[in-house]
Parts: structure tokens; sequence; C-alpha cells
């Protein structure tokens, strides 16, 4: 019996945004393939397709009332608001501060003590972005109880300080750029997503 396509990775295809190439990640790895999460959540009702998908992945690792669902700028944005359309709950978002580079809580965005929290990432590969939303919401009084993404290219192994979950999760092949077969081969490396320059 063949096996049924993932249908998370199917959007993707069909949208354009399942890349292959040289990619440069936003962790510093690199890799042969890249999800461009901006190209699915473009449309609106993919955007509401997998906000409900992950909100219903997340609501088993909350049990119970949910106050705000917070993500990192910018990939995080369309996902995380349309998980806190979801699940009922307000939505945030961090900001690397220019001075220290860390993620933190502007625009007059606050918490209050004991506020229940999810992170929601577009992708996960290191989970280093993830971790610091969830230290920044705990610095501000919150109880994180979960963390979500649609993508996880770490193979489940990534680990952000409290329970998680992903739509779809990738054995994704990356390397440190010292060790990058593509490099060796003089193909240039791409920076795609938000930071790109």
């Amino acid at each position: 019996m063949t096996p049924q396509p993932d249908p998370v990775l199917e959007l993707f295809r069909s949208t354009g945004a399942y890349l292959q190439g040289h990619f440069r990640l936003t962790s510093g790895l690199h890799s042969s393939e890249y999800l461009q999460c901006a190209l699915v959540l473009q449309h609106p009702a993919a955007a509401v397709q997998l906000g409900g998908m992950l909100a219903a992945r997340l609501r088993p690792l909350v049990a119970g009332s949910l106050d705000v669902v917070a993500s990192p700028a910018l990939g995080g944005l369309i996902i995380g608001h349309e998980v806190a359309r979801a699940m009922g709950a307000r939505f945030i978002f961090t900001e690397r501060d220019p001075a220290t580079q860390k993620m933190t809580l502007r625009r007059g965005f606050a918490l209050a003590s004991g506020e229940r929290a999810v992170v929601v990432e577009d992708v996960v590969t290191t989970g280093g972005s993830t971790r610091e939303v969830v230290e920044a919401l705990r610095a501000a009084g919150a109880e994180v109880l979960a963390a979500g993404s649609i993508i996880d290219r770490s193979g489940g192994r990534a680990g952000v300080g409290v329970a998680r979950t992903a739509l779809a999760t990738l054995e994704a092949t990356v390397w440190d750029p010292q060790e990058c077969p593509l490099c060796r081969l003089g193909i240039p490396v791409v920076k795609p997503g938000s930071r790109a320059t």
C-alpha cells in the first residue's frame, strides 16, 4: 500500500514553499532544502487551516484555559495570530533588541503574573528562537505551558524548555558551514527568510 502524502508538506509544495538548493538557515547551518512558510501563509485560507491544525495539537498540552499566544517576529507572526484566534487567546510577539540581540517584549506588550501562555513559531531547527521567547515570557511572569510550530526541522530533537509539538517533522540534513558539501562544490549559498540582506 502506498503511504499517503503528508497534507502539510503537500500544502508547502503546492504553494511553491518547499525550496531546494543551497541555503544558510537562521541557525547558521547549511541545508539543501528550505521551507519558506511565508509563501504558504500569504494565503489566508492556508493560514487559517494551519492555525486551526496547530491549535488542535496544542490543546492537550495546555489542558485548560489559555491567556496568550506569543511568537518571535517575524516568522511566527501570522501562524501565532491564527493559533491565538483558534484558541480564543490574545496574541503578542517578541522582537530582537537591537542593543542586546535578545528576544524582548516591546510595543507596550505586557503579561500579568501567572498568565498561561504558549509559544508558536513557523519553523524550528535548533529551537533557539522559541527557547528565547519562552525565557522572555517567564521573565515577564507568565506560565509557559507548551510550544508549537508548523515545521520541526530537528527530527524531534530540539529542546525548548517546555513540551513541544509540530504539524510536520522532518529529518532535514544540515551541515556546519565548514563541513558543507555544497560549499565544497562551489554552489552559492542563499539566505532566504526574514533576515536576508
